[in-house]
């Protein structure tokens, strides 16, 4: 594996043994982020996906470390566009900025969803570096293989913040369960949100949405839209902002009819 070629020969440059191949997500938080900013670019290469904005996986060491991580530097806008589902849409923005919209949303939700990501340029280009999660299969390979979770009701409540969150940030690519990734621990991540974040202020599947984690929808309670705009604003526009706030409180109220119909043990879950 090139991965592994490039660790070896970094550690015969050093004079020091070969470093152990990382498992899963091998940094968070600031960490993570410090890293993916100054971290040397050993190699950028493309890389077979099933995604269609040509994503480009990059080898970063900072001497101690060697990690992968996923470079994306997609700025386009679609006039008309045709979702896996026959919809079309019209003005579909495709951006590696919804990227870093996407973690910095998942961080201040505390929900732990998104790989670490920040805007960096690489060769000229500038875009989003996200890391990578050694060890990982996405959602599609697992249902083809019929390979059932050791612990399947924590992998189904994990399955429905996964759900909440791409239905909070209007994610096109809703259907695709390949940007849904399996850690070797079994949590879930998401990935590839180039072309979520729509202006719509609706959900764009509210039967998708039937569970929900106290803790999740307390974090969106609690959440404000200065936190929100300071946070997501340098990511996406004012009226990004304004239709993922709108989506934000029919999430809560949707939270709130469900279980004035069904009772909370039959919606919420801790």
């Amino acid at each position: 594996m090139r991965f592994v070629a490039s660790l070896l020969l970094l550690a015969a440059q050093a004079g020091a043994p070969a470093e152990p191949v990382p498992v899963g997500l091998p940094l968070t938080g600031a960490e993570a982020e410090r890293f993916l900013a100054t971290a040397t670019v050993v190699d950028l290469e493309k890389y077979q996906s099933l995604g269609i904005t040509h994503p480009r996986r990059a080898i970063l060491s900072d001497g101690q470390r060697t990690l992968r991580a996923v470079f994306k530097d997609i700025e386009e806008t679609h006039d008309r566009e045709q979702l896996s589902t026959g919809q079309w849409l019209l003005n579909l923005k495709d951006s590696y900025k919804h990227e870093i919209a996407a973690y910095q949303l998942s961080e201040l939700l505390g929900l732990g969803l998104v790989p670490p990501c920040i805007e960096r340029r690489i060769e000229g280009d500038i875009g989003s570096l996200c890391l990578w999660i050694e060890g990982s299969t996405t959602e599609a390979e697992r249902a083809k293989a019929e390979t059932v979770p050791p612990n399947v009701v924590a992998y189904n409540d994990q399955m429905h913040d996964i759900k909440l969150f791409m239905q909070l940030t209007w994610d096109t690519d809703y259907n695709n369960v390949a940007n849904i990734l399996i850690g070797p621990d079994w949590k879930l991540y998401k990935v590839d949100s180039s072309r979520a974040f729509r202006q719509s202020d609706t959900l764009r599947r509210e039967d998708a949405l039937m569970r929900f984690r106290r803790r999740t929808l307390n974090a969106l309670e609690s959440l404000t839209r200065e936190r929100m705009d300071a946070s997501l604003g340098p990511w996406i526009s004012e009226g990004q902002l304004d239709g993922l706030w709108q989506r934000r409180c029919r999430i809560l109220e949707l939270a709130r009819e469900r279980v004035a119909r069904q009772g909370e043990a039959a919606v919420l879950y801790d």
